[in-house]
């Protein structure tokens, strides 16, 4: 038996969670069932579990989008029993059972091989955030951005994407402004790396087609307002990647940036993205980031605590990365 945390509906259809004892014989199928030590809770996990987005697919469902464990059974040729690995997306939480819940059984081709420079807790401390913005990176650096190329700007930077985001483009000497909603983190994001801080709201009254050009690349999270503001903002041949839709699925933009400025918006996707890219952004992740630094941007908690937590991090009140430790590991 092991612990799980299920979405169900009720006789009325409406959506219940409770954590419930399973047996392995009630897993998915798949052809390696992992052991999970450490997952985490991201904004997508949140909205399941609250039931205010429409990520659930089929139920009963155990969300969470990622995990960290050791291989206990396998049929899959390229893993092995004793395996540590990673799992982001694939639609684990929303159509095949996640990471909340002690044992997970996916598709070999899922996993990915935990790199040897984090633990299983430090690579859930980056998770799907880290990794997707890891993703975002590399796409700045594909499309020619560079140090010189003048500064970039990352939204939701106290979130988990914009923190990770944050260390990454610190560490590879580019100059940073956070956008925030929570002007007291200034201190916290000038140690992750910001350079400038710039209120939310400051970057939502920019609303004509073309604003004064600022940046050279930009990490977006938040869509809609966020990201028609940021694409009028850019510089002359400057790249946007959007990746979260936080603020809205809208796109309240006009073309003129992109064709008077030549301005590339960038769609990241980190759920379905190829096995080869996974890879490579992990062992990229494994260079640049100091794992004692991820200390500073971590929540820990059990998996009792997810529910609530899920409600928390919704309404803004949890900030960083949160990590849900699972099978007894500290």
């Amino acid at each position: 038996m092991f612990r799980a945390l299920l979405i169900e509906k009720n006789a009325d259809g409406d959506q219940v969670v409770h954590e419930h004892s399973l047996a392995e014989d009630q897993l998915p199928e798949g052809d390696v069932t992992v052991r999970v030590e450490w997952s985490s809770l991201n904004y997508k996990d949140a909205l399941a579990i609250t039931g205010k987005g429409p990520i659930v697919r089929s139920y009963p469902m155990v969300p969470g989008i990622d995990f960290a464990g050791t291989i206990e059974a396998s049929s899959h040729p390229g893993l092995f029993v004793g395996q540590h690995v990673v799992l982001n997306g694939w639609g684990a939480g929303e159509s095949h059972w996640g990471g909340l819940a002690e044992r997970a059984r996916v598709p070999g081709d899922w996993l990915i091989p935990l790199p040897s420079a984090f633990s299983a807790r430090q690579a859930m401390a980056l998770g799907t955030a880290g990794y997707t913005a890891m993703l975002c990176v590399r796409a700045l650096i594909r499309e020619g951005v560079t140090p010189k190329s003048g500064p970039i700007v990352v939204t939701g930077a106290s979130g988990g994407v914009g923190s990770v985001a944050l260390m990454l483009l610190s560490r590879l000497g580019y100059q940073v402004t956070a956008i925030t909603g929570h002007p007291e983190e200034e201190p916290a994001l000038r140690e992750l790396g910001a350079t400038d801080i710039l209120p939310r709201q400051a970057l939502l009254r920019l609303t004509r087609p073309l604003e004064k050009a600022q940046w050279a690349g930009a990490v977006d999270v938040a869509g809609g307002a966020v990201l028609a503001a940021l694409c009028a903002s850019m510089q002359y041949h400057g790249v946007v990647t959007a990746c979260g839709l936080a603020a809205g699925m809208d796109f309240p933009a006009t073309v003129a940036p992109f064709i008077l400025r030549g301005v590339t918006l960038v769609g990241i996707d980190s759920v379905h993205c190829p096995k080869e890219e996974r890879l490579a952004a992990w062992q990229q992740l494994a260079q640049l980031i100091e794992p004692e630094k991820l200390n500073g941007i971590i929540t820990e908690i059990s998996l009792s605590d997810v529910k609530k937590a899920a409600s928390d991090l919704l309404d803004g009140e949890i900030r960083g990365r949160i990590l849900v430790r699972l099978a007894g590991f500290r």
